[in-house]
């Protein structure tokens, strides 16, 4: 039976290793730095290789690597962010929580930033707070326990906050 375990593992260890060129390509796209796509990578390959068991045959093994990789980009990306994040200790959270990076590189893209930082500081308190702090990286139910609103009532009051820029802000596209 030991032998037959070797050999499944033997088998995932191969396929894994024969999607690692894929593997560095994506993680390419996503992170656009060689440095960053290899540590990438190497993240993909130990929690593929850890969470073997968790595969199950007949799926796509493919699919399922590149969803751990994806995952694991985007848990390091709002990680970052929130260690980059100025955390608003006012009392009715007034001030955007910005990092201090504000990532433009020309003035154009701070200016438009500026506008649409403006254009959110125009909505009523109630979208502009779930909002802001959804865009600060905080999730629908860290907001509404924070807020003390329904889960419904937070996802609803982002998405109209979001047409309400989509509209006002058309011309940009």
């Amino acid at each position: 039976m030991a032998t037959s375990a070797n050999t499944t593992s033997d088998q995932f260890q191969s396929r894994l290793m024969s999607l690692q060129a894929n593997m560095l390509n994506f993680a390419f796209m996503l992170t656009s730095n060689r440095d960053d796509a290899y540590d990438l990578l190497q993240d993909t390959m130990l929690k593929a290789l850890d969470n073997q068991d968790k595969y199950v045959d007949n799926t796509n093994f493919k699919g399922w690597v590149f969803t751990i990789m994806r995952n694991i980009f985007i848990n390091n990306y709002r990680r970052a962010s929130r260690a980059a994040t100025i955390i608003d200790q006012t009392e009715d959270l007034y001030h955007l929580n910005l990092s201090q990076d504000s990532g433009f590189e020309t003035p154009e893209g701070s200016f438009g930033a500026n506008e649409i930082t403006n254009a959110i500081n125009e909505f009523a308190d109630e979208y502009r707070i779930p909002f802001s702090m959804h865009v600060a990286g905080y999730k629908y139910n860290e907001i509404a326990e924070k807020m003390n609103l329904p889960l419904g009532t937070i996802k609803s009051r982002i998405f109209f906050a979001r047409k309400k820029l989509q509209i006002r802000f058309a011309d940009y596209r």
